[in-house]
């Protein structure tokens, strides 16, 4: 589902995210994949220092849960959990919250400024759509050896990775390489979902 996510517009990011999802169910797909913090915009920056926002993006992650069926959707959002800020994605089936996967890469360079309000997750995701196991990784997570490997170790036989990374002259060639070495590496494919669109400066 690569669309212009609007930062802080959660009605009609959930709006996009549900016509998507019907426009896939209806062309027989059996997962949605949505791309890095899909549901609140990217890059939300300061939005992401008010625990109201992450209420708020909780209210629209389970409005969104409510309105799906017949297809899994993986959102990419932020959450509070236990008091810690993550870059997060969650799993949606059958109106379900089945899983969730917190970030564990968290860039802090050029534009990206990730440490500033989130805290990595340690742990892989590993969770089984139309009988094969999706593990999860969201963007950076490819881009050294790590967060992909402990998915397959975990079980994973398809890597489903979020992205928001905007555009960079002649990096295209770069980010297949990157991700074609963590194919080799796991021996898994992997599908990936970038955003597209712009914020303020930012292109995607």
């Amino acid at each position: 589902a690569q669309f212009n996510a609007t930062v802080g517009d959660l009605t009609g990011n959930v709006e996009r995210i549900i016509q998507s999802a019907t426009e896939a169910k209806a062309r027989g797909a059996q997962v949605l994949l949505t791309p890095e913090l899909a549901l609140c915009g990217y890059p939300p920056e300061d939005l992401l220092l008010r625990p109201d926002f992450y209420r708020a993006c909780n209210r629209a992650l389970d409005d969104l849960a409510s309105r799906i069926d017949g297809i899994a959707v993986v959102i990419g959002h932020p959450e509070e959990h236990e008091g810690r800020c993550h870059n997060a994605a969650t799993v949606i089936e059958n109106g379900q919250k089945k899983a969730v996967y917190r970030k564990m890469r968290l860039p802090n360079y050029e534009v990206f400024d990730e440490k500033r309000y989130f805290e990595p997750g340690t742990d892989a995701c590993v969770v089984t759509l139309s009988g094969v196991r999706c593990g999860i990784n969201i963007c950076a997570d490819i881009w050294e050896e790590g967060a992909a490997e402990q998915a397959r170790a975990a079980g994973a036989e398809l890597l489903l990775v979020l992205n928001a990374s905007p555009c960079h002259l002649e990096k295209h060639q770069q980010r297949a390489q990157v991700l074609g070495d963590r194919i080799d590496a796991t021996g898994i494919p992997a599908i990936y979902c970038n955003l597209v669109g712009g914020q303020d400066e930012l292109v995607f």
